[in-house]
């Protein structure tokens, strides 16, 4: 069965996605919408038997017990790079096949990754508020704190998948020296691989996490961790939210045990820790490292593409191992 046939393949959507992506599932797929249905596992034991395919996102997933409540599911279609909302193990243990989209992200985030960067060294959403709120017309030049040199610092990258790799060679443009914390050292890598997450964050001025979410990742980043990185260094994830111990980063950045953070992503979303709210030493984005026009659009194509490759032969451009 291909996608162009009479007969188009029943695909179930969780969650809502980029509107254009939503018009060319319509075109090609008879689409459900979960979100429509007034009670979702009633309608998933109702109909849930009539879907072969399913269009997610990072953000929504699909549970072990809605992969269960679809028996005829063979393929499952991911706007983002990040699985672990998916029940993997469910998915596996069915011969479900998993389709992402990597790699096309890799330069917004990176861009994201040191726009933080700079901005909490540099202190310029602080810097901005003060101009807008008279304080520099009232205090004069000069009266504005000094902020933090971001040339020539010390980075540390932890997870050196391929958008570490994309931070890093950011970071060489500002001729800064890289390490990297992973599991094992990556081949290839021209830089050094620092076994001790612990000690790469007691040596780094700047500490970029970039590694994958999930349990076995939990909290890799806590008050040990945060307590190395020290009083003059920064924090700045573009992960996950669940990587971070967050209130054990909420009473480090209060305390000021760590010069500052830059969070795009939080445990809760969308919600960010009240306490953050009012500090000057940590700059908070909504969760947009990858939202440009160019990605997004791109993401969407590879969704479809995953799919309509699975419909025509079985297999996926990209698969999730």
């Amino acid at each position: 069965m291909t996608a162009t046939t009479t007969e188009k393949p029943a695909v179930l959507q969780i969650g809502s996605l980029l509107p254009v992506l939503e018009n060319w599932l319509d075109e090609r797929y008879n689409v459900s919408r979960l979100d429509d249905a007034p009670d979702a596992a009633a309608f998933l034991a109702e109909q849930g038997s009539r879907f072969v395919g399913v269009a997610t996102s990072a953000l929504y997933g699909i549970s072990a017990e809605q992969i269960a409540a679809m028996p005829a599911l063979k393929v499952i279609s991911c706007f983002g790079v990040g699985v672990d909302k998916i029940d993997l193990p469910a998915a596996r243990a069915r011969g479900i096949a998993v389709g992402n989209t990597p790699d096309i992200l890799n330069d917004c985030v990176a861009d994201t990754a040191f726009a933080l960067l700079l901005d909490i060294a540099r202190a310029t959403p602080e810097a901005d508020r003060y101009v807008r709120s008279g304080l520099w017309a009232e205090r004069g030049q000069n009266s504005f704190h000094l902020g933090r040199r971001v040339s020539g610092g010390k980075l540390g990258i932890v997870g050196l998948g391929r958008i570490g790799k994309t931070i890093a060679h950011r970071a060489l443009g500002f001729d800064m020296d890289i390490r990297y914390h992973s599991r094992h050292p990556v081949a290839d890598a021209p830089w050094r691989h620092e076994s001790s997450l612990v000690e790469l964050a007691r040596w780094a001025d700047f500490l970029v996490v970039i590694t994958a979410g999930g349990p076995g990742t939990r909290h890799l980043i806590n008050a040990e961790v945060l307590d190395a990185l020290g009083p003059r260094s920064f924090l700045i994830n573009v992960s996950r939210g669940t990587v971070v111990d967050e209130p054990a980063l909420v009473r480090a950045l209060v305390e000021r045990r760590i010069a500052g953070a830059g969070l795009d992503v939080f445990a809760n979303e969308p919600f960010a820790p009240a306490e953050l709210l009012a500090l000057d030493n940590v700059v908070l984005l909504p969760h947009i490292a990858s939202a440009t026009e160019e990605t997004r659009r791109a993401m969407a194509q590879r969704v479809i593409d995953n799919l309509d490759r699975f419909f025509a032969d079985g297999t996926l451009i990209s698969r999730v191992d």
